[in-house]
């Protein structure tokens, strides 16, 4: 990628990564994520826009608003950051291919969808669809244009075998899941189709697993108990990231294993 482009994916990270914090932050509460201007929400104050630049506002005022001095959670450097990383490593991913747009949309969602969960344990409606239909949108715009209309079929089976699946389970147990975690697993079938099932069930599984062990792991320290909720979705969200930027580099190592036990029975049959 030329330096241009690294700046570029990295500056729109960043503003990404400030709209999602307005994003987790208002939908919960039924608010509009466009109007009023952004405010502290002690004081009331608008904040300026010298005091609305990614990470370096909230560094230069030392995590405190300019008016009153609120604390400002360090939630909103954080969320911009990590966006702007991911977009990148995304961009390094993909390069300037068509599946990189939906790509973005789609971890974007998954990061205002993690926070929310993380803060809330609520996965809004409101952010699960837009992210579904820009998704789908930015898919059906790759598929247009590199002509693989069969992985759409692909990412719908994913998209409707998640929902089913984890619907299935909240049937089952609704104590296990919530309904948002059945949309969200609709939502990361949907994203994950496009580069293939098996990118789903590695995100599935590597999300349950650190789920287990994060339980685990607060049991252990005593500040957890069975009964203890976790934000599920934050884990699966984590897994869904991490699909995407190693999920085929894994894939691939494990077919080739799969190939290696292949070639390795017809030669021990020979041996004998």
């Amino acid at each position: 990628m030329s330096s241009a482009f690294v700046v570029i994916i990295t500056l729109l990270g960043l503003a990404v990564g400030s709209f999602l914090n307005v994003a987790a932050s208002r939908v919960p509460e039924g608010r509009s994520v466009v109007r009023p201007r952004s405010a502290c929400p002690r004081c009331a104050v608008q904040i300026a826009a010298r005091d609305n630049i990614p990470i370096a506002s909230w560094l230069l005022l030392g995590g405190r608003c300019r008016a009153c001095r609120a604390p400002i959670p360090v939630r909103y450097p954080l969320v911009e950051a990590l966006t702007a990383v991911l977009f990148l490593a995304e961009a390094l991913r993909f390069g300037r291919s068509e599946t990189l747009p939906a790509e973005l949309v789609f971890t974007s969602g998954l990061l205002a969808l993690a926070a929310c969960d993380a803060e809330r344990f609520l996965l809004p409606r409101r952010l699960i669809y837009p992210t579904l239909g820009l998704t789908t949108a930015c898919l059906l715009a790759a598929a247009a244009a590199t002509g693989q209309w069969h992985r759409l079929g692909v990412t719908a089976a994913c998209g409707v075998g998640a929902f089913a699946v984890f619907f299935t389970l909240h049937w089952v147990r609704p104590a296990w899941l919530g309904f948002g975690d059945v949309r969200l697993a609709g939502l990361l079938g949907t994203g994950l189709g496009w580069l293939g099932p098996w990118h789903l069930v590695f995100a599935l599984l590597a999300g349950s697993f650190a789920g287990l062990l994060v339980g685990i792991a607060l049991m252990a320290a005593g500040r957890a108990t069975r009964q203890t909720r976790l934000p599920f979705g934050v884990f699966l969200a984590a897994g869904a990231i991490a699909a995407i930027l190693v999920g085929a580099p894994i894939n691939h190592w494990y077919a080739s294993l799969n190939d290696l036990s292949a070639m390795g029975a017809p030669l021990s049959a020979v041996r004998r």
